[in-house]
């Protein structure tokens, strides 16, 4: 398989700037990203033409085809039954992995209106980050004028850094777009 240009970045640059900052002796010891998850939820009431819009919707985004969650339990105040489809998701590794991330760097987040970079604050403590996208019409692959309702998504970059700041330094060199702390 062909390398994509992030990987390159990331093995050409990233990496010995890591190991120069951060000291390692191994360079098994260099964070990287793992694999990204891409989560779409819907409220229970949807109607199902809306969901398989969503799940085609996803499926054009990451070039995968999405795995359907469902309900667990059933809670009767948010008519929710088991087994009822509630969302999806898709796990991307490797090759397509740092492709999405490149395309999400580059084209869709500056779509984003009055964009001023993302919260550096959406790391869970183990080095990984999750960012939530109120509209899927920011990534290029969607046709803005089929889009019937505007879906939400939450994408979760799961990386290998023991701390959020060697994850944030990570990303920051692969080009991630963070706001300045005020």
């Amino acid at each position: 398989m062909k390398a994509t240009r992030l990987y390159q970045k990331y093995v050409e640059t990233v990496r010995p700037a890591l190991i120069e900052n951060w000291k390692y002796t191994n360079v098994h010891q260099v964070p990287q990203v793992e694999k990204i998850v891409i989560r779409m939820g819907w409220d229970t009431s949807t109607e199902k033409g809306a969901v398989d819009e969503a799940i085609k919707e996803l499926m054009t985004i990451t070039g995968r085809k999405p795995v359907p969650d469902r309900a667990r339990k059933s809670v009767a105040n948010f008519k929710l039954r088991k087994g009822q489809q509630i969302g999806c998701h898709v796990t991307l590794r490797r090759e397509v992995m740092f492709e999405f991330l490149d395309r999400l760097i580059s084209t869709a987040l500056p779509r984003i209106r009055d964009f001023r970079g993302i919260s550096p604050r959406g790391f869970d403590g183990r080095g990984n980050y999750s960012i939530g996208i109120a509209n899927q019409v920011i990534f290029p692959e969607i046709d803005a004028d089929k889009v019937k309702r505007n879906q939400g998504m939450d994408i979760t970059i799961v990386t290998s850094a023991k701390t959020n700041a060697e994850a944030l330094d990570l990303l920051k060199k692969l080009g991630m777009p963070f706001a300045e702390r005020r």
